[in-house]
Parts: structure tokens; sequence; C-alpha cells
């Protein structure tokens, strides 16, 4: 169902955006304090969500499209917003980059690899990157607020970062052998089907 609670916990994620947005725009440390709980609140909904959907038996084929899409949306958001407002700067950019890409490259092979009904399962890596990566931006998105918060998120958000490459890699790795295998049956159906003895005289 729609409707039911995990994937409204999962549709919280894209609704809280704009209020995130909007939270930058206030004075002082207030947007820092208000961006970074918006931010967890919706990190949390992230657990939880997958957490009541295994518990009620509610999983779904429009939670499992939308999960994905809600967490990109999130991260990306924010870090879009950190970057127009100095949270990121300097070469910590690289990594909010690096993480960028990887989520649009995922998101592109996870599409086509559908059209074949061939799932990506997340590994536990994948799903570390994850709370090591939402860590980073909820530190980020303190900043000044907090004197070290900016010094730690950094850090935290290369080590996303290079978790991100691997796992981009393997998942991607994954992908172009599918991506083969389908292309060599396709090759060798054809082949068949023209040979000699079975072309139709």
């Amino acid at each position: 169902m729609i409707t039911g609670l995990p994937n409204l916990l999962t549709l919280s994620r894209i609704v809280v955006i704009p209020a995130i947005v909007a939270a930058f725009y206030l004075d002082g440390n207030a947007a820092n304090w208000t961006t970074f709980g918006l931010f967890v609140a919706a990190g949390f909904t992230d657990y939880l969500d997958g957490y009541l959907a295994r518990m009620r038996s509610q999983l779904t084929a429009f939670g499992t499209f939308l999960d994905p899409i809600a967490d990109k949306l999130l991260v990306g958001a924010a870090i879009l917003m950190m970057a127009a407002f100095g949270n990121i700067s300097g070469l910590v950019i690289l990594p909010a980059v690096v993480i960028l890409l990887r989520e649009i490259l995922i998101s592109g092979l996870r599409e086509f690899l559908a059209q074949g009904q061939i799932a990506v399962p997340v590994t536990k890596l994948a799903k570390l990157k994850t709370v090591v990566q939402f860590l980073a931006l909820a530190l980020l998105l303190l900043g000044d607020a907090v004197g070290w918060a900016s010094d730690a998120g950094s850090a935290a958000l290369w080590a996303a970062a290079l978790i991100t490459l691997y796992t981009g890699y393997s998942y991607l790795a994954a992908g172009l052998r599918h991506i083969w295998d389908s292309d060599r049956r396709a090759k060798s159906a054809v082949e068949d089907r023209t040979a000699p003895g079975n072309v139709e005289q």
C-alpha cells in the first residue's frame, strides 16, 4: 500500500527537502541547527521505514522503487545547498562530487538492468557508505555552530567517497557483466537463427 506507514516515512524524506532548503536562509546558527535537525530526522526515517516494512510485512514495489530515490534527492539537495552556502568548499568539494556522480551512475545502471528484471542488491558495505555519508553531511550542516563539526564532517565525507568509489565500481562491474552476458546471448541467438542449416528455404 502506498499509504502504509513505511512508504509514508519514505515520502517524508522528499517532503522535508524544501524545508531544509529554506532553513539555509535563516540567520546565524539557526540555519545550522535547523538544517541539522531536519536532516537527522529524515535520515532516521531511512532506517525506520525499512525496519517497519519488514516487521509489518509491508514490503512493496512502490517502497522499493521510492526508497533509493528519496535518499538520493535528500543527499543531493543537502550537498548542493552546502556548496552554495560555503559549508563545503575547497578540496572537500571533490568527495561531494564523487558521491553525486556515483549516485547518478548507479541510478542509471539500476534503471537499465530493471528492464531485464535484474535486481542490484544492496551490500553491507553500501549500507556502511550510507551511514558514513549521512554522518558526514549532518556534521557539515552543523558547520560553525560546533567548532569541530566541519573538520570531522570533511574527514567523514572523504571516507564516504572512498567507500563510494569501491561500491560504485563493484556495482558497475556486476552490471556490465550482466550486460555483456545479455549481448552474447543475443548474438548467439542471431547466429543460430542465421546458420545455414536453420535458414528457412
